[in-house]
């Protein structure tokens, strides 16, 4: 059985959480429960939790503060108050706060597995406009597409415009973070679908027991939880393109329905017995060998020989460093605007730092390290000492054997053994300046120089 969810009960008498808990169980319902409401937001116990249902009194914090200390969490987690002390004010308070319903204590089953799905219901509304929302941002943060100069970069190119008019599936293949979404949404953009729908799913974020529901939808009734009629993603991609990153992670039984529905164009929804006929583009990603899944059998040979029909292989961001400087900019640009900061250009040490390093986590890793920088930088050039410690040690030992650029390697050097001598007299300063042979005023020179002198350190 497919669960409708997870409840959280919040209530200090025992014999009460476990009679609610036996209920929703049976009802289908994944529970958890806790005694107190005090330290459930700082131990992160919400994580995961798509309705709450919190008794009003009970020692530490009540209910009412629960619902405050939720509000200013920014938690769009629904809650419900069930209490045995109901009044007209305190259901005022409790709803003013957030409380998504009030019921009175003894509630009957029927009652409480209305309101949670009302709750269930307005969260998953939630959730779907945030997916849209979030598609809408990537498409005017993309609008422009990915850039770059490379000579392997203009290979991808290359292979996109010969992929994107032929309408056939296309798989991408690149390290994780090489901007395999924003290829593949190139395609779509010069393809003759760019005015239909291109929907991005990543099949490692499904839970199993919801992927074919989330793929091909469900009818109303056919499983717990069903409470109306679905579209899965493939009807939502009809006559668009549907991108399905990390493909390697899909389940046997769904990776036999979506070849069904690239080879026949039709498939049932869950609980239904009537096909549903679509057209619609796939364009699948994966960051992992998907012939070498196929060799030991956790990938279907036959549904890797349908989507390996135009592969494009996306280089990663140390292949392609005559791009980093173009990237860089691009990414300094969107961060000076969004967040309001001085900064409008890249001193010349930093961009040496930004193409010697061999970025790990590719174009998401340049991304994230502007972002940062940008963030950290009071003036209006953005200075080495901005950059994480790590670009600056890894570019260091990357450096050694290859590069003459003196005033790189030293200070990478400099910081590298300041940060060793920090370390080793546990953040105290005359400690560490008896350890590097110099006074603590010279101490302050080189922290400050090197941007540590939040580091731990300490008179």
């Amino acid at each position: 059985m497919a669960s409708r969810g997870t409840v959280l009960i919040v209530d200090d008498e025992a014999y009460v959480r476990d009679s609610l808990a036996t209920v929703l169980r049976r009802k289908g319902y994944m529970v958890r429960t806790a005694a107190r409401a005090d330290s459930l937001i700082p131990s992160g116990s919400l994580q995961g939790v798509d309705a709450i249902i919190t008794d009003l009194r009970m020692p530490g914090q009540d209910g009412l503060a629960f619902l405050r200390s939720l509000a200013e969490a920014e938690s769009t987690t629904p809650v419900i108050v069930l209490t045995g002390h109901g009044t007209v004010p305190s259901a005022v308070e409790c709803i003013k706060a957030g409380a998504f319903d009030y019921l009175l204590k003894p509630s009957s089953p029927e009652e409480l597995e209305l309101s949670l799905d009302r709750a269930m219901s307005q969260n998953n509304m939630r959730r779907e406009l945030e997916y849209l929302r979030t598609t809408e941002a990537r498409k005017v943060a993309t609008s422009r597409g990915p850039v770059g100069i490379s000579p392997a970069w203009h290979e991808v190119l290359r292979m996109v415009d010969a992929a994107a008019p032929a309408d056939t599936t296309v798989l991408l293949l690149g390290e994780s973070g090489t901007g395999k979404g924003e290829v593949a949404q190139l395609v779509h953009q010069r393809s003759r679908r760019d005015r239909k729908p291109f929907v991005r799913v990543n099949c490692a974020a499904i839970p199993l027991d919801l992927f074919e529901s989330e793929f091909f939808g469900h009818r109303k009734g056919s499983f717990t939880g069903a409470t109306g009629d679905r579209d899965g993603r493939f009807r939502v991609a009809h006559q668009g393109t549907l991108f399905m990153d990390e493909v390697d992670s899909m389940p046997a039984a769904a990776q036999a329905k979506v070849l069904r529905v690239l080879e026949d164009g039709v498939f049932e929804r869950v609980g239904d017995s009537h096909p549903t006929s679509v057209d619609v583009r796939l364009i699948a990603a994966c960051n992992v060998d998907l012939e070498a899944e196929v060799d030991a059998s956790r990938f279907r040979r036959d549904l890797y020989y349908r989507i390996n029909v135009m592969t494009i292989h996306i280089p990663p961001l140390r292949d392609r460093k005559e791009d980093i400087p173009v990237l860089a900019d691009a990414f300094l640009e969107e961060y000076r605007v969004r967040l309001a900061r001085p900064v409008k250009s890249f001193h010349p040490d930093t961009l040496g730092l930004l193409t010697s390093y061999q970025w790990p986590g590719n174009i998401r890793e340049l991304r994230n390290v502007i972002e940062r920088a940008v963030l950290l930088e009071k003036t209006d050039v953005l200075l080495p000492i901005s950059l994480p410690f790590n670009v600056h040690r890894d570019t260091a030992v990357a450096a050694a054997p290859q590069t003459l650029n003196l005033r790189i390697a030293l200070a990478a050097e400099e910081r590298r053994i300041l940060q060793e001598a920090l370390t080793q007299s546990g953040g105290v300063r005359r400690e560490a300046a008896k350890l590097l042979g110099i006074d603590e005023r010279n101490l302050s020179y080189f922290l400050k120089k090197h941007g540590l002198t939040g580091a731990g350190a300490r008179a």
